[in-house]
């Protein structure tokens, strides 16, 4: 009982410390960006990848060891809502994953990386719709965990 409890602390845990690391990431991106917060956002994109990390390690120990039972879950079509939206979300930070990375060579050189408009928003928009996308996975795990969804 107790491991199953901080499993899912865990997982709480990892999951508001990913849509935090967003929200810094968006925050920070700015068309006119300073040294200081191209380094927030890399350390930002950085825990929020690791954070997402956690929410999938420990989501799938929920879902094999210390949740409701695979079956619950597996014969849930919104839990494979949810597990969707998770992908699309991972999909959707992968051009800001790497384009921040390759930041990371200007800022040893103590120089701020160009940032173009149209780049900004590209990027502004993808973390906008990372941020959206995270935000309504709770909403499908609350109503998983009413049984709603099932058949």
């Amino acid at each position: 009982m107790l491991e199953s409890a901080i499993v899912a602390y865990c997982h709480y845990l990892s999951f508001m410390l990913a849509i935090a690391a967003l929200a810094v990431e968006r925050l920070s991106l700015q068309a006119d960006l300073s040294l200081q917060a191209a380094r927030r956002i890399v350390v930002a994109d950085v825990v929020y990848g690791l954070s997402a990390i956690g929410v999938l390690i420990t989501g799938i120990l929920r879902v094999l060891y210390f949740g409701k039972g695979a079956d619950y879950y597996l014969d849930n079509p919104l839990f494979w809502t949810k597990i969707g939206l998770f992908l699309l979300v991972g999909a959707l930070s992968l051009y800001p994953t790497v384009t921040f990375i390759l930041w990371i060579k200007d800022l040893q050189q103590v120089q701020v990386p160009s940032l173009s408009r149209g780049k900004f928003q590209v990027l502004s928009s993808l973390v906008s719709l990372e941020i959206v996308g995270m935000l309504l996975i709770p909403l499908f795990a609350s109503l998983m965990a009413r049984g709603i969804g099932l058949a």
